[in-house]
Formats: C-alpha cells, sequence, structure tokens
C-alpha cells in the first residue's frame, strides 16, 4: 500500500492492527532474509500511543523499516558485522528521530553488506538477502534488505544509505523507487560512516510521490552534522515543461544489457511524447569514474573503521595476550572479506610513498568529473540512463570476482562522486520479469525537480 492508503487503513482500523499486519508479512516473509531484527515490542507501544492520541503527525503509525546501519531503538545496531553483534545504540539517528517526530514506526532493521561494503547484500555476515522477485538472484546492494522489503509490500517505505549507488541499485533490481539526495540534504548523525566524502541518506518506496514525501520530512540543517546544507527542498506541484534532457550515451553503450537499453529507449520515447527534448551527451569521465571511487571510498571507510578495535568499539576477541594480537584477531573475527579488502585498499594508497601516485591523483580525477557534470548542466536540465547495467544476477554469480561485481556501480557512481542527486524509478521488466531501473540526475540541490520530472512520467 501507498503511504496516504496506510493512514487511511490507520483510520479504519487502528494503529495498532496496522502495525501488527506489517509485523505478520514480516515473519512470513522471513525467506527472503530482508530483516535482521523486529522491534516488535516498541512499534506496538508506539502504535498503542497513536491510536489514544499520545502521538501524532503526518506518519502517525505508518510502520518503516531502516537499514542496519542506522542507530535505532528497539534493537541492536549490527551494520551486519560481527563486530557490532550486539551493539544497541544509545541514541538514534536524525532521520529515524525525524520520522517518528511525525509518528511515524519503525518495524524492524533491514539486512545489508556489512559496513555497506557491497552491491549484492552478500557480505553480510548474517546470509544474504533475496531478490523480491526471484529468490535465486541478488537483492542489489548494499541497502537490499531496505528494497525487498519495501517491494514485498512488508511497509510502504525504508531507509537506506547510498555512496556509490547503495540505494538506487536494489532499488532498480526490486522495482521500486530509490531516491539519493544531494549530499548534506539530509544529516547523516547516527548513521554508521562508510565514506565521509559520498555517504548520502535517502528512501525507498513504491512510488515517487511518497519518495517525495519522506525526502520532505527527513531533509534539513542538523546542528549534529556540520556538512548538512540549509534547508532547500521545497516540493514542487508541477513538472517544468519542454525541459532539456541529456541521455548519457556512455551508460549506453553494448556493455550493457540489451533489455536495459530498450527500456532506457522507451522511458526517453515517453519523455518526448510528454513534450521534452532529448538528446545524447557525452560523459567522458565517466569511464573512470568506477576508478576513482575505488581508490578514495576505500581510503575513506579505512579510516572509519579504525576505531573498531575492540577496545573502543565493537566485540572483543578471546584469548589474546598481546595487544597487536588483540587488534589482529577482533578484526579478522569482526570483518567480512569485502571489509578486509577494501582496508586493505585504502591503506594502501593513504600510505607513504602511494598517497601522491594514487590518492592525490583520484581526487584531481574527481574534480575533472565534477566540471563535467557542471558543463552539461548548464546546457540540460537533467540527465538520464540505467540504473545499472544489467536486471538482478544470480546468488554467487560474482562472489569471487570483485572486479565484475564492482562495475554495477558503473553508472552510479559518478552522481555519488560528485554529490548529486539521482533517482531510480521502475521502467518495466526484461522477458524473465525481473525489474529494470532507469536513473536521473540533477544538478546540486535540484532534488525537487527531479521529483517532479519523476512524477509526471510516472505511469505513462
Amino acid at each position: 500500500m501507498t503511504i496516504s492508503e496506510v493512514l487511511t487503513k490507520i483510520k479504519d482500523t487502528s494503529a495498532r492492527a496496522v502495525v501488527e499486519n506489517s509485523l505478520k508479512l514480516a515473519k512470513e516473509n522471513e525467506e527472503y532474509h530482508a530483516l535482521l531484527s523486529l522491534t516488535a515490542e516498541r512499534a506496538l507501544k508506539r502504535a498503542d500511543g497513536v491510536d489514544s492520541g499520545k502521538i501524532s503527525g503526518k506518519l502517525a503509525g505508518v510502520p518503516f523499516v531502516v537499514k542496519d546501519n542506522f542507530l535505532a531503538f528497539g534493537a541492536p545496531t549490527t551494520a551486519a558485522s560481527k563486530i557490532l553483534e550486539n551493539f544497541n545504540a544509545p541514541l538514534q539517528a536524525t532521520a529515524v528521530e525525524k520520522l517518528e517526530a511525525e509518528g511515524a514506526i519503525c518495524i524492524g532493521k533491514a539486512n545489508l553488506d556489512a559496513f555497506a561494503h557491497g552491491g549484492s547484500t552478500e557480505n553480510s555476515a548474517f546470509g544474504p538477502t533475496s531478490n523480491a522477485f526471484d529468490k535465486t538472484r541478488v537483492a542489489g546492494g548494499s541497502s537490499g534488505g531496505s528494497a525487498v522489503v519495501t517491494a514485498l509490500g512488508v511497509v510502504p517505505f525504508a531507509l537506506g544509505s547510498d555512496t556509490g549507488g547503495s540505494i538506487r541499485q536494489p532499488a532498480s533490481f526490486n522495482g521500486v523507487v530509490g531516491v539519493k539526495t544531494s549530499y548534506g540534504a539530509v544529516s547523516r548523525y547516527g548513521v554508521v560512516a562508510m565514506a565521509s566524502s559520498t555517504d548520502v541518506i535517502g528512501c525507498f518506496a513504491t512510488n515517487v510521490s511518497d519518495a517525495e514525501f519522506i525526502t520532505e520530512i527527513i531533509t534539513g540543517r542538523d546542528k549534529n552534522d556540520m556538512t548538512t546544507l540549509p534547508d532547500f527542498f521545497e516540493v514542487q506541484a508541477n513538472s517544468k515543461t519542454n525541459q532539456k534532457i541529456g541521455l548519457v550515451k556512455d551508460f549506453m553503450t553494448n556493455d550493457v544489457d540489451p533489455e536495459v537499453r530498450e527500456k532506457v529507449n522507451e522511458y526517453v520515447e515517453k519523455l518526448k511524447s510528454a513534450g521534452h527534448s532529448v538528446e545524447e551527451v557525452s560523459l567522458p569521465m565517466a569511464e573512470y569514474a568506477l576508478a576513482i571511487y575505488y581508490i578514495i571510498v576505500p581510503a575513506e571507510l579505512c579510516s572509519n573503521l579504525a576505531r573498531y578495535d575492540g577496545i573502543r568499539y565493537g566485540r572483543r576477541a578471546e584469548g589474546v595476550t598481546t595487544l597487536a594480537e588483540l587488534y589482529g584477531k577482533t578484526r579478522d573475527q569482526g570483518f567480512v572479506t569485502e571489509n578486509k579488502r577494501r582496508i586493505m585498499i585504502g591503506s594502501y594508497v593513504l600510505s607513504s610513498g602511494f598517497f601522491d601516485a594514487y590518492y592525490l591523483q583520484a581526487q584531481k580525477a574527481r574534480t575533472l568529473l565534477i566540471d563535467e557534470f557542471n558543463k552539461l548542466f548548464e546546457t540540460y536540465d537533467i540527465l538520464i540512463g540505467p540504473t545499472a547495467p544489467t536486471p538482478a544476477f544470480k546468488l554467487g554469480e560474482n562472489t569471487a570476482e570483485p572486479i565484475k561485481m564492482y562495475l554495477n556501480d558503473i553508472m552510479t557512481v559518478p552522481t555519488s562522486l560528485a554529490g548529486l542527486p539521482a533517482i531510480s524509478v521502475p521502467a518495466g521488466k526484461n522477458q524473465a520479469g525481473l525489474p529494470i531501473g532507469v536513473q536521473l540526475m540533477g544538478p546540486m540541490k535540484s532534488d525537487a525537480k527531479i521529483f517532479a520530472l519523476a512524477k509526471s512520467m510516472e505511469n505513462k
């Protein structure tokens, strides 16, 4: 159901009835392994508060799920890792607090790639999540669990984090709307950090209007996060007509699945029929975006993960006799293979003798990519392309080939490196019935404009 339908259901029955049904659906769909924990006791208590009139707001009684790297009460915050397996949050993430201030009710914590390192949710220390349309295929990642519970109708919306495509790609794989806001639009306070210069908070929903509604609530300045932008998000009732839209030809090569290209072209034709002009544009630096990303992001995340040493944070290894052994065994037991791989890459590119050769060069290349985007947005209102090069792939298909796995983010990392807003919307399904998503991208702080265009094209 949509948010408005859920609100109507609450009026007709009760918030408790709606939350109980959501919890029931979560248990009935356990085979997908989309949730790591339920916050049933706290959720039902809050539902009773809505029914009694003690809790109110625009979302009073509406259930939702958060990715398990968000600090939230009622269940441990594990980031899908063994090292945080029993960590109970002392506070809640700002985004969660804002939703609860409007009466929304968190019913559970969603599975993810451990510490958000991955693009399939196969890197979870607690097992992979299955795709909502085919249990033999991946959910996408790293916010795979949030995408799947939304697609299955367990909740009308869910929160996720997007560092290089972690909301948009699973949204595409599961046939839902996935939003990456402008960098700094939503506070990251209370969210386990991955890469601080690209981490962004966003949401999943079954339709664009709901995604916009949630985004409007969670955006805004936060004194606890100095990277947040002054309030700028303002819903646009109607999309501007005759917009100039650029189809990124670098995302439409022969390496992209033919059925994905077909669905993107169909969406382009709908845009033209709606009165917009669409032209092919070039983004040459996109070829290097993945290389830039996998130098900068591991460098940042290895610094962010340094705090998990078994002393300050995290579960401590037993039976050690020296400090070095404590550090080594704690991290060996607490981190999954992909965590270790990225820590090693990050440590390497930041090390003496390689910082200038890799990290500094990657930052310079990042600037060139940003400049290319800015140049395109001098002429074009919005850019469009596939969200991912293929529909959801088979579980286990790419686990032994990290580079092949990383290539699934090739169309989402450019906007992440530039800090730009983007939205993945369903564009249909392939012959096998797997969803395919189209990505709309805009200049910094153009979130409302992207939503308006996406809304105008929905159901056409």
